[in-house]
């Protein structure tokens, strides 16, 4: 993308930034760390934030990566924002980007009680509503989290295949992006009938540490892009430069 239709000098951030977006794709996905160390809980309909609700073993671990996933997303976005200023889709695709880091940490500071969908005594006291403000919150925060992952995905997939400053996220994001989006309609249904939101939910969590991972790529294959020395261009004479030469030589 230009300087003034999308993005000014893509692809000259610090070495550190697309490591940090390829740690948080990791940590964003620990998740897969269930079924060596809470093979208990259901992975069929049971929520991936059911592994850090309060009452289950290594709930902290399961928290601080979404802590730390979090946290580096803001780095990374805040160090695209500061260093490359963004404009239109590629602004609010960024900005998008920001605010999942935010909420993500907000899932894992508003941790539920306990597993609805794995326990039945919590079930049943999520429906008389005896459970934490932070049990209650932590569905908004885990709302925000996809919504503002579908419009990263959304807002940057138009920018880079628009402006064609982004070749890396031009080729992935539209896959990731229908497939994140589908996922997520699929979610409304799948919750009335109460089956396979735990593998749903996997798949769209599964899509967004890909997401991640796409984003690490674009910023290392920019940074190596323009840091590559250029080859020497060899100059060729003009016919105006070798003419006065012809003409003495003639002489």
């Amino acid at each position: 993308m230009s300087s003034s239709r999308g993005s000014r000098d893509p692809g000259t951030v610090p070495a550190f930034v697309p490591v940090l977006a390829a740690v948080a794709g990791i940590t964003y996905g620990s998740w897969i760390l269930q079924f060596a160390i809470n093979p208990q809980l259901d992975p069929v309909n049971g929520y991936v934030s059911e592994l850090s609700a309060s009452d289950q073993p290594f709930h902290y671990l399961f928290a601080a990566s979404d802590f730390l996933s979090g946290l580096l997303t803001i780095i990374v976005t805040g160090a695209v924002l500061v260093l490359l200023r963004p404009r239109g889709w590629a602004l609010a695709g960024w900005l998008a980007l920001l605010v999942f880091g935010v909420f993500s940490i907000g899932d894992s500071l508003f941790a539920m009680d306990c597993a609805p969908n794995s326990d039945t005594t919590c079930a049943l006291r999520e429906r008389a509503g005896k459970v934490s403000f932070a049990h209650q919150f932590h569905t908004v925060t885990s709302a925000c989290v996809v919504t503002a992952g579908i419009v990263s995905l959304l807002a940057l997939t138009i920018a880079a295949r628009r402006f064609r400053g982004w070749p890396v996220i031009a080729r992935w994001s539209w896959l990731l992006m229908v497939a994140e989006t589908a996922t997520a309609l699929a979610t409304l249904p799948l919750m009335y009938f109460g089956v396979l939101l735990g593998v749903i939910e996997r798949v769209q969590v599964a899509v967004i540490s890909l997401w991640l991972f796409v984003i690490a790529g674009e910023l290392y294959a920019g940074r190596r892009h323009r840091t590559r020395p250029s080859a020497p261009v060899r100059r060729t004479k003009s016919v105006r430069d070798r003419t006065p030469r012809a003409k003495a030589a003639s002489t």
